[in-house]
């Protein structure tokens, strides 16, 4: 075969190899995973954390009711599917709120029962035990970044943060305002996303001091998650402020992008709903936002007036992709969407588990994968 003929042919054969990978990447989408059949229907997921591909945890609450509080609930996957996971000598009734770790064999488990105290479990590679949560302190989130863990919290009624050394936890000064979310890098390099008296705020924590930025300003706006990419790019996420309006108003959400010097507001395709979570890539660079009861204008003068927005958006550097979360038999849509991304997995792996609405005015636990 003459030389410029073999090589059309390469060109071509590379041409149909990359147009059938494109294919297949174009395939992957969100897809139901079912709960263990020993979950009882009234149950919900709070947050879950990916090791990789055949390891990760869940945490919620089990046979919750209208007037029950149910049992604290956790999930681990081996690669297969999920089994829920016994915790003997763990006899109060409550939920896990949230779940963060360093490893496979440092994990922290922040709940609460049903008397409003606090609780606290470790997970070190064998069992879930009980740990005596910080003197006073009554946490509501637990969050892993850069070998550290911190403790979001409150103690007498003021916002409280704290960071564990290794033996036990050691406060750290909080911004003014309200912290709802971290991005932790190192022990002298965190983000924190919430809001102050001016509107959504974040601040960043240098081991020394917090500088603190209003990122919108409007009273009733609030960022509940924060990605920081580079010092020249971070993100945070959660929803925007609005005026008057009957109750129940869908709020818009709000997305803004810090470049070094300003933050700034980016659109995204959809209306109203709440930021729920921004997810990495394996690089570290914004992969996933999620968007917690998606609604979008229908078109003009039609009705209902609002139809459903993307669920998940997918960042390419440059712009979204809109994908809607599957619908599930007997359920509706979820309230939350709490993300996790799988490292070691080729294809970008993405778990997403919340709260969906169930029959009957009931509420269902929702686990969703991205693959």
């Amino acid at each position: 075969m003459p030389y410029r003929f073999l090589v059309a042919a390469l060109a071509v054969a590379m041409t149909v190899v990359a147009g059938m990978a494109s294919a297949a990447a174009d395939e992957r989408s969100w897809h139901h995973v079912p709960v263990p059949a020993q979950v009882r229907p009234q149950a919900a997921l709070n947050e879950a954390v990916a090791f990789g591909p055949d390891s990760a945890w869940a945490v919620g609450a089990d046979a919750v009711g209208r007037e029950a509080p149910g049992f604290p609930l956790v999930l681990s996957w081996d690669g297969t599917a999920w089994q829920r996971q016994n915790l003997p000598g763990i006899r109060w009734q409550g939920e896990l709120l949230s779940i963060a770790a360093t490893s496979p064999t440092a994990v922290w488990a922040v709940g609460r029962d049903s008397a409003g105290g606090a609780r606290l479990l470790r997970y070190e590679g064998k069992a879930w035990n009980e740990s005596s949560p910080p003197s006073g302190v009554v946490p509501t989130k637990a969050v892993a970044g850069g070998g550290e863990t911190w403790l979001i919290g409150s103690r007498g009624g003021a916002q409280a943060l704290l960071r564990w050394d290794g033996s036990d936890w050691q406060d750290v000064p909080a911004p003014p305002g309200s912290v709802y979310g971290l991005h932790i890098l190192a022990a002298d390099d965190v983000w924190a996303a919430g809001a102050n008296v001016s509107g959504a705020a974040v601040s960043h924590w240098d081991g020394q001091e917090w500088q603190q930025t209003v990122v919108d300003g409007f009273p009733r706006s609030a960022v509940g998650s924060v990605l920081a990419v580079s010092p020249t790019e971070v993100w945070a996420g959660g929803t925007a402020g609005f005026v008057g309006g009957p109750p129940g108003r869908p709020i818009p959400p709000l997305l803004v992008r810090f470049d070094g010097q300003t933050w700034n507001k980016v659109s995204v395709p959809t209306d109203f709903g709440s930021i729920d979570s921004l997810a990495a890539t394996a690089s570290g660079t914004l992969g996933w936002v999620s968007v917690a009861r998606s609604q979008k204008w229908g078109p003009v003068g039609s009705s209902p007036p609002l139809v459903p927005g993307p669920d998940f958006l997918a960042w390419n550097g440059q712009s979204f992709t809109e994908y809607g979360e599957p619908a599930v038999t007997g359920e509706g849509e979820s309230w939350t969407l709490r993300l996790a991304t799988v490292p070691g997995t080729e294809t970008e792996t993405v778990w997403s588990v919340g709260r969906a609405d169930g029959p009957e005015g009931t509420f269902a636990p929702r686990i969703l994968r991205f693959d």
